[in-house]
């Protein structure tokens, strides 16, 4: 398995990843376009900068290939460089999983976050998560 960062000028085959998993999720405009790949693309996420961090969203793996690992090592390679803190929301049968990855829920967001959080509870139940450290192996 190939995990790496996709050049931006790449976004469209993230989008078209998401369309063949029948997915919501999009690329994120000015986001990094972390993927893993075996030929294509199985799984990927994309990681938001902002002020204080990034915000980690849209993470997928491809249907025939979850309960392999594949997302704790997209997220792992795409957080492995960053020294800055990072944020997702997740649905809380999903918190043990983030968890395991050194994410603890938070109780503090950046502005921007919070008003999204806000804005999507409205509609879904959803945790917010932060990880201010790499977590120790």
């Amino acid at each position: 398995m190939h995990y790496r960062l996709l050049p931006s000028e790449l976004k469209p085959l993230v989008d078209k990843f998401y369309r063949q998993q029948r997915a919501h999720m999009r690329a994120s405009a000015g986001a990094q376009y972390w993927v893993a790949q075996e030929g294509e693309i199985v799984a990927a996420l994309n990681l938001n900068p902002l002020p204080e961090g990034y915000w980690l969203t849209a993470l997928l793996v491809a249907h025939a290939r979850r309960q392999q690992g594949l997302a704790t090592g997209l997220v792992q390679a795409a957080l492995a460089q960053q020294q800055q803190p990072a944020w997702l929301f997740c649905q809380p049968q999903l918190c043990d999983f983030y968890q395991r990855l050194g994410f603890t829920p938070a109780n503090a967001l950046p502005p921007a976050l919070g008003q999204r959080l806000a804005r999507y509870r409205q509609s879904k139940d959803l945790l917010a998560m932060h990880r201010l450290t790499q977590p120790s192996s």
